[in-house]
């Protein structure tokens, strides 16, 4: 998924970069990511969820034995004739580091508001740390996700 994520975000990675060397303090590709983010997951994890969902309520059936009651034993339990079914895992692992690394990424950019009037721009150096230090954000985020994953 982390592979699709990116080869999905990395144009809209491009654009932003594009405002952010054209708006003095980069404050337009801040809303382009962001925006081009929540749209992959409202789409790429809502749409698919929601099609399953209305498949699995209204033309799916199982019954006792087939794959999916094996599958899921203790759903099939309570739903004998078959749910859509999306097991959590490792999810609470992945939203908590995510939550985590999301708020000291913003503590971060309002920081450098306050320093340099901008969350983006200022000198060279400091950009190039700050970029240093988003990557790492996310490297951390990565490896937490894997370490946890069921």
């Amino acid at each position: 998924i982390t592979l699709v994520a990116l080869g999905t975000s990395l144009p809209d990675t491009f654009a932003s970069r594009t405002a952010a060397q054209m708006d003095p303090y980069a404050d337009n590709s801040i809303g382009n990511i962001t925006g081009s983010n929540s749209v992959n997951v409202f789409l790429g994890l809502g749409l698919p969820w929601m099609i399953a969902a209305i498949y699995w309520e209204f033309f799916a059936s199982c019954e006792a034995g087939d794959t999916w009651s094996l599958a899921y034993p203790e759903e099939a339990l309570l739903y004998p004739t078959g749910k859509f079914v999306v097991k959590a895992g490792s999810l609470t692992v992945s939203v908590m580091s995510f939550s985590a690394t999301a708020l000291v990424c913003m503590a971060a950019l309002f920081i450098r508001r306050k320093v340099f009037g901008g969350e983006l721009g200022g000198p060279k150096v400091s950009a190039s740390l700050t970029a240093v230090f988003f990557v790492s954000l996310w490297c951390v985020y990565i490896v937490v996700s894997i370490i946890f994953e069921d």
